[in-house]
């Protein structure tokens, strides 16, 4: 199994080949090619190259699938005796890629 930790957005993911993952809002339009140069490990059956901080040479190829939003987060604030009763939600956007190929020089 040929597998790619990647960083986007300050945030680290799984990248499996043929396999999609939900990454924060990218501004990119649906079929386009995403390129990751921000490659941390990648693991080939039991060869396993770590980076310092990043592995040169290796780039994650991925495909925009959709533009989605993820679950709905409510918060309510509440002070008793005050009349203070606050109830609201977020829903966050993520875009769906689709991982191509992991390119190991």
């Amino acid at each position: 199994m040929k597998y790619a930790i990647v960083e986007s957005g300050g945030k680290q993911y799984k990248a499996v080949e043929g396999a999609t993952i939900d990454v924060d809002l990218l501004d990119v339009e649906v079929g386009q090619l995403v390129k990751f140069e921000e490659v941390l490990l990648v693991v080939e059956d039991e060869n396993i190259q770590v980076g310092t901080p990043s592995v040169k040479g290796a780039q994650v190829s991925s495909t925009v699938v959709d533009h989605i939003k993820g679950k709905k987060v409510d918060t309510f604030k509440y002070s008793p005796k005050k009349r203070i009763r606050v109830k609201s939600g977020h829903r966050q956007r993520y875009t769906r890629l689709k991982i191509e190929t992991i390119e190991v020089e």
